[in-house]
């Protein structure tokens, strides 16, 4: 049996240590479980996309009987808004998205029914930057209306627009500054925008620069487009944007002019008082005047209070 002594104690001993060694890694990874995991802030990935936008409706009714100042025995008017937007950025990528879209009704004794306000507007702009406030960018916009609308005079009316009659399209490529997220001007020294006049009816009187009997009209030229978004306190929004067309080949003198304004006043969770303050200038859009054949300065202004959803908050 000696020979075997050693041995035996040899392995009891080695035994005894793996135990030991196998109880400790037990004890340590129980330590372990127990502790509470934090991330690193450096792990976390910021957001690339920025959403937001209004969606409101203002709702006004009147009614009058035997009333000595006089006026419509009956009137309705609704309006609604929706503006959205989306803005991507990373690294020196950006990517900003607006999409507006106005409808309104009225209805009166002596008028009737009438639509007073109507736009659908895409705006679409991609940017490379080139410093920290410059950016080479290509702009695409897409602008027109979804019912019909009427010009009256002398107790009649005449069609002068509907879906797709007219509607712009644009495409430019030129410069954009940025010096911070809520103000931006685009330059573009060569645009071209495409005016689509489908229906038939208005594509024959030849209007908004589109040849008689013809569907559509290209034109050449300079674009600047100046946006600008921001909370200008707690309860007041402004969201504004100015654009300007100059084509080349046709008067550049005489510069086409879209301005749109919205301030929002917050009165409560979600009432809200907004103006909407609108100035319309085509130089082929020859509608006004004594013979209806000239172009004029169109001015829309819309005040109402009624439920507006703003988000995020």
């Amino acid at each position: 049996m000696k020979p075997f002594k050693h041995p035996i104690i040899f392995l009891l001993s080695l035994l005894a240590a793996t135990l030991h060694a196998q109880d400790k890694t037990v004890n340590k990874l129980k330590d372990e479980a127990g502790k509470t995991v934090s991330r690193d802030a450096a792990d976390t990935v910021a957001s690339t996309w920025k959403e937001g936008g209004l969606v409101g409706l203002n709702i006004a009714q009147s009614s009058l009987s035997n009333w000595a100042a006089g006026g419509d025995e009956f009137s309705l008017s609704l309006n609604s808004l929706i503006n959205l937007y989306a803005f991507y950025k990373r690294n020196r990528s950006s990517w900003d998205n607006t999409l507006d879209f106005n409808v309104g009704y009225i209805k009166t004794t002596s008028l009737g029914s009438r639509k007073n306000d109507d736009r659908l507007d895409v705006l679409s702009k991609y940017g490379y930057a080139i410093s920290p406030k410059w950016n080479v960018s290509g702009l695409f916009n897409f602008r027109s209306q979804l019912f019909k609308g009427y010009s009256y005079a002398s107790n009649s009316k005449i069609l002068s627009s509907t879906f797709l009659s007219p509607a712009y399209v644009l495409l430019g490529v030129g410069l954009d500054y940025k010096p911070n997220e809520h103000f931006s001007v685009f330059i573009s020294p060569a645009t071209v925008r495409l005016t689509i006049l489908k229906d038939d009816s208005l594509s024959s009187k030849g209007l908004y620069g589109v040849e008689p009997g013809e569907h559509h009209h290209f034109e050449f030229g300079a674009f600047l487009s100046v946006s600008y978004l921001k909370d200008l306190n707690k309860i007041v929004s402004y969201k504004g944007r100015l654009d300007l067309f100059s084509n080349y080949q046709h008067n550049p003198q005489n510069v086409d002019l879209l301005m749109s304004n919205i301030f929002a006043v917050k009165l409560s969770k979600w009432l809200t008082a907004d103006w909407n303050f609108d100035l319309v200038y085509d130089d082929d859009a020859k509608l006004f005047g004594r013979n209806r054949r000239s172009p004029a300065l169109q001015v829309k202004s819309l005040v109402g209070v009624g439920l507006l959803m703003k988000f995020p908050e």
